[in-house]
Parts: structure tokens; sequence; C-alpha cells
């Protein structure tokens, strides 16, 4: 990474360093790609949070929030009330049904786009505030992923992410069954660095909220084992590495927003 490179050329730099290297994704039965359903299940009672307040008090009755990267839609529909218009949009088709099941549930106007953001943003209605929980990670190109949000929301953004990158949790794992090393960056303070650098006026709030998790382990030593590149027949030595581990209960988190006009 070149020390004096922009802001979001570091961001790019660093989200790189984070793919597993080919002569491991080669040994692989499955792509590792998965995502486990219990990080897209809408709970009964959504938890409030920082990122849910900076959204809300922004928000008159009747207001409408866009959700990229919606999954089941809790950073939506954790702000109905007051608003009652949500417009999820999404890569994964399974998800923007989960969305607008759970939007009918609750008696809300509801909009869904299938695609990845901002390549599908032109299709987007402009809503009072732009939510993206859990996404930023994912996208090595983020000025134009940030900019299309910007653009998009008359009050607010407000973003959510991990203070360490959501794969952190798998590099003892990694360590472990492969000797790998795994990165340490991007950070929020380096998405910070890129709202500034596009001349924005970030704010960040840090807090801890529970870590999301599957109780079966079972199920989390299969969703481990694919994600890791290993055999089947090496599941069992996955369930008695993560048996071993005590699991984090919390963890940090931030919220980043910033107000448009």
């Amino acid at each position: 990474m070149v020390a004096d490179a922009d802001a979001a050329t570091r961001w790019r730099a660093a989200l790189a360093s984070w793919a597993i290297p080919q002569e491991i994704l080669d040994q692989a039965s499955e792509s590792p790609w998965i995502h486990p359903p219990v990080l897209f299940q809408i709970p009964d009672v959504i938890e409030d949070s920082p990122s849910h307040q900076r959204a809300r008090e922004v928000l008159s009755p009747g207001a409408s929030v866009l959700d990229v990267g919606c999954g089941g839609g809790v950073a939506a529909f954790a702000l109905t009330p007051p608003a009652t218009s949500v417009v999820g949009v999404d890569h994964q088709g399974e998800m923007l049904t989960m969305f607008r099941d759970n939007a009918n549930a609750r008696g809300l106007h509801c909009a869904t786009y299938e695609g990845f953001w901002p390549e599908v943003a032109a299709q987007v209605e402009v809503a009072d505030v732009a939510v993206a929980h859990h996404v930023v990670y994912n996208v090595a190109d983020l000025v134009p992923f940030l900019q299309a949000l910007h653009d998009h929301a008359r009050s607010r953004v407000v973003l959510e992410l991990p203070d360490h990158h959501p794969l952190s949790n798998l590099s003892s794992a990694w360590e472990h069954f492969w000797g790998l090393t795994r990165p340490t960056t991007p950070t929020p303070d380096d998405l910070m660095d890129v709202l500034v650098e596009m001349g924005l006026a970030p704010r960040r709030e840090r807090w801890r909220g529970a870590m999301r998790q599957e109780s079966d382990l079972a199920q989390a030593a299969r969703f481990t084992r694919v994600r890791l590149c290993l055999a089947p027949e090496r599941e069992g030595e996955v369930y008695d590495f993560l048996a071993a581990q005590t699991p984090a209960r919390e963890r940090e988190l931030s919220t980043v927003f910033w107000d448009v006009g």
C-alpha cells in the first residue's frame, strides 16, 4: 500500500488484502462466500442503537427510508414509525422477498430494487434518510457508493459498521488451519478519511453491540468450514476448534453519519 495514496485508494488496497490466496481457493469444494441465515433474520423486537437513533432524529411522521444492502430490513424497519415508506436495494432477490414480506406485515409502503449499488441508483427514488448497515466492507470502489447515497438522501445518510472487518472473527481460525495471517485494515477511521476527502462533514459514534451468531455449534462448524475452504471431512476438526473458543458476545461498532444540504 502506498503511504501517500489518497484515502479511497488506501481503502481499496486494504480490502484487496483480504482476498483468499488462490492456492487455498483452488482446494475449496464449494464457494466460501456464504452468509449464515441468522445474520438476516428480523427479530420480533429490533433493539435500539445509535445508528437507529441518528436516523430517527431527523425523520418526520410519514417519512421515507432508503436501505442499501437491506437484507431482511432491520435498518429500515427500526425506523418505522415514524417512517411509513421503505425502499430496499439488494443484489440478492431472496433478500428482497424477505424485505417485502416484512414491510407488508407492518403495513408499510414498499419498493425494492435488485442489483448492486450504485449501479442501480439511477432507478431508485430519493428518500428522506439513506442507511447502509454492514455493507461498506464489501465495497472496494467506495467514493461512487457513498456519493450515490448522499445524492439519494434529503436529510441524512447513516452508515453502521464494525470497528474491525467482519471476517476478523475468523482470523485465528485461518492461522490455525492454514498458517495464514489476516489483515487488520480497513477500519472506520479509513472510512472517515474517504468521506472528508469527498468534502463531507461526517460524524462518528462508537458503541458496543451484541454479536449475532449461530447458536447451533454444528451449523456454525459447517459455515466456518466452508468459509475456510476446508474439505467436508475436516468439519469435525472445525467443530472441535470452535468448541474450544470463548465466544464473543459483543463487538465494537461505529455509526458514521452526515447531513445532506
